[in-house]
């Protein structure tokens, strides 16, 4: 009997050292600390000290994570942090929630979509602390002008459907996180930016497959009232402005005749914006740094039954392809599913995003500006978007 109670207390004593290890309590809340990685990269100094990573997770598995990778030079080198939301705020339920879809940051705040939890958090930038929650209904995507935050919105449920309602964008203070007005626009908005006064609005139409949307909504802001809508091809996605003062717009294409692809958009002799060139290659993410549009680009051949994947650089000024290989055979074998791509626009090397399997760990995979691999790293479920966290202005 001695025996079997010290056998007891043992196990006691190290289930709890073992719950010690992994969280610390408090008050009733336990706090989940972040995993730190060393990726053995060398840390570059210069205006960028971080970046956070948005990590989409499993639809309906509540598990949305954001990441952290230090750029700062305070560790010898580059280190990536796991999972900082719920440290950071051990009193928020579920950590983030259901399905992150953008992640921005505005003056001093980070800004998070979480898409199927019907919200956008709001955290101070440095700490990652929350500060504000924004409900707004099936949520995608965020633009920002003159201390307003825009925010797409589905409005309706995620469910296929030819009776899905238009969609709107939210207009919110960011000084007070109040919904201040909103407007309806086309059928599941995507991406939207903002271009001299004018906010541009790439709408999909994915709930009402096959009869999708191919709509972008223009937008006044003086007025917040939609002005006119220009037809581009079905089910777009995401929308970007370059320094030239064009747009490039990506579609999904129907996945039977229309195939995916990129179009550009330009204004007219009349101040208008019009459909241009269109470019026939599958683009699921893109970054514009100077005259660079840096892509990846996943299609489904419904032939093949498999993915075709892309990856390259055109010129936006010249509209001509500039690579169709951002770096060597080797590292492409190694990424399964890219996901989303973001480029430094200082030292331009890059950052690939890669979701994996979907449902398990993805990685986060670094290249020099010449395409040469450094380093990779295992980040939450479904990496796909990321921001960079820029040095404080001295006053």
């Amino acid at each position: 009997m001695k025996q079997s109670m010290n056998t007891h207390y043992y196990i006691y004593i190290g289930m709890s050292i073992l719950l010690m290890l992994v969280s610390s309590c408090r008050g009733d809340e336990y706090i989940v600390f972040s995993e730190e990685t060393d990726t053995g990269g060398e840390v570059v100094l210069s205006d960028i000290v971080g970046m956070y990573v948005l990590n989409e997770g499993n639809m309906g598995s509540n598990k949305a994570t954001v990441d952290y990778l230090d750029l700062s030079g305070n560790h010898e080198t580059v280190r990536y942090f796991r999972n900082i939301y719920s440290e950071r705020n051990p009193n928020t339920v579920k950590e983030l929630g259901d399905v992150g879809n953008d992640i921005q940051i505005y003056g001093s705040q980070l800004w998070m979509v979480i898409n199927c939890s019907n919200k956008v958090e709001v955290a101070i930038a440095d700490s990652c602390r929350k500060i504000a929650k924004i409900d707004i209904p099936n949520c995608r995507y965020l633009a920002f002008d003159g201390g307003y935050a825009y925010v797409s919105s589905y409005v309706g449920p995620v469910s296929i459907s030819n009776d899905a309602p238009l969609g709107r964008i939210y207009k919110v203070d960011t000084l007070t996180f109040e919904k201040v007005d909103s407007v309806v626009v086309g059928y599941q908005p995507d991406e939207l930016t903002i271009l001299d006064g004018k906010i541009y609005v790439a709408n999909s139409g994915g709930y009402r497959v096959p009869n999708y949307d191919k709509r972008v909504s223009v937008i006044d802001i003086s007025t917040f009232t939609v002005e006119r809508s220009i037809d581009v091809y079905p089910n777009l996605h995401r929308i970007r402005a370059d320094k030239y003062g064009q747009l490039w717009v990506t579609s999904r294409g129907d996945y039977y005749k229309n195939p995916a692809c990129l179009i550009w958009m330009y204004e007219n002799n009349s101040g208008e914006m019009v459909v241009g060139d269109t470019i026939n290659t599958a683009v699921s993410d893109m970054c514009i740094v100077g005259d660079s549009l840096y892509y990846v680009g996943v299609a489904f051949n419904y032939e093949t039954f498999s993915n075709q994947i892309t990856y390259g650089i055109i010129n936006v000024r010249t509209h001509q392809a500039v690579t169709t290989q951002l770096f060597s055979a080797p590292e492409i074998a190694g990424i399964e599913m890219p996901y989303g791509i973001i480029v430094n626009p200082i030292n331009r090397d890059f950052y690939i995003m890669d979701a994996k399997n979907y449902v398990s760990s993805g990685e986060l995979l670094h290249f020099h500006a010449d395409g040469t691999f450094d380093w990779r790293v295992w980040t939450g479920d479904i990496p796909a978007h990321a921001v960079f966290v820029y040095k404080k202005r001295e006053e």
